[in-house]
């Protein structure tokens, strides 16, 4: 499930504390910083002091995790620092279905890592972490889904996030995806709203992507509000476009191959911030979003005033940036 399968050239590391220590004074302005790449972030040795340097500067920070190696001292070591949030990411309520899909990873330990946290929590008297679930839908999972929320429920858990295979490379994800390149009913649909409705029961939160192609303005990552820096400093306007593998890299979308380019507008540990923001390419990139961002908003508001219609074949949105259009979550999944 992950794109570093059938890869051997993966670039592993850690981004160093001397390092992070230089990107500090931009997070004044940050809401909130997430302390993840394409790794285990509990394995990053200075985790915990990453996490205090954040809250110095007033974010609020977490990150998603499989629990593996947390131990009660640990949890204790999180909770003091002041985490914010922490997401375990799971794909099946039975233990088997998990482990065949998370490799290495077992819901024992991470039950066992959510009751330590939760135990820190009420023994020093925080609120945080705030704890989730992220459920990785596919095909031998999906029919587990209505039962993620009673999961939840049973292990203090209030939110659930579920997600789809966004950038699959070979045929096994290709096979095991549960959404539909075009628009229109999913017979998979029938578990996201038995999921749906057992979480209201439940009152639990869940949140969902589509399972069909939809039309979006900005994917779920929203690039004009977040980016991503890589673990030695580049900043790329998401994830999915920076993975830490030689450039090109692979992806399958729509029945074909496509070879990207990473994509990096400058190194923030080798200028200003202020430098990469205003470089022309970055804000080409921004107003290629904008643009599109406003037309879909001229699109949609048409639709309500009925005196005014908008002809979608004479307005038609701007096509997302050259490197997004193979992405999966440009058409809203």
């Amino acid at each position: 499930m992950c794109i570093r399968s059938e890869r051997d050239d993966w670039q592993y590391q850690d981004m160093p504390l001397e390092d992070f220590r230089k990107i500090l004074p931009y997070l004044r302005e940050v809401g909130t910083v997430i302390l993840e790449g394409w790794g285990e972030s509990l394995l990053h040795p200075s985790l915990i002091e990453c996490v205090r340097l954040v809250k110095q500067e007033g974010a609020e920070v977490g990150f998603v995790t499989s629990g593996k190696g947390l131990t009660r001292d640990f949890a204790s070591e999180l909770v003091h620092a002041g985490l914010d949030f922490m997401g375990f990411s799971i794909a099946g309520t039975k233990e088997e279905t998990h482990a065949a899909i998370r490799v290495n990873s077992t819901l024992s330990e991470i039950r066992n890592a959510i009751h330590l946290t939760s135990e820190e929590r009420v023994r020093q008297g925080s609120p945080h972490p705030k704890m989730h679930f992220v459920f990785l839908m596919v095909k031998d999972n999906i029919s587990e889904v209505p039962s993620v929320p009673s999961f939840a429920k049973e292990l203090g858990i209030d939110e659930v996030v579920l997600i789809n295979i966004c950038h699959t490379i070979n045929s096994w994800q290709e096979e095991q995806r549960v959404f539909i390149w075009d628009p229109g009913e999913n017979p998979h649909e029938t578990f996201l709203k038995q999921a749906e409705q057992n979480a209201r029961k439940l009152h639990v939160k869940i949140s969902r992507p589509s399972l069909s192609a939809t039309q979006v303005s900005l994917c779920d990552e929203n690039p004009l509000r977040n980016l991503y820096v890589s673990a030695d400093g580049e900043v790329s306007p998401c994830v999915y476009l920076y993975p830490p593998l030689p450039s090109p890299f692979k992806r399958l979308f729509c029945d074909r191959e496509y070879q990207v380019e990473k994509v990096s507008f400058g190194n923030i540990l080798k200028e200003p911030f202020s430098t990469l923001w205003s470089r022309e390419s970055y804000v080409q990139f921004r107003d290629h979003l904008y643009e599109r961002d406003k037309k879909f908003k001229e699109v949609y508001f048409a639709f309500l005033d009925r005196f005014h219609p908008l002809d979608l074949n004479a307005n038609p949105l701007p096509e997302p940036p050259e490197f997004c259009r193979s992405c999966h979550k440009t058409i809203g999944v």
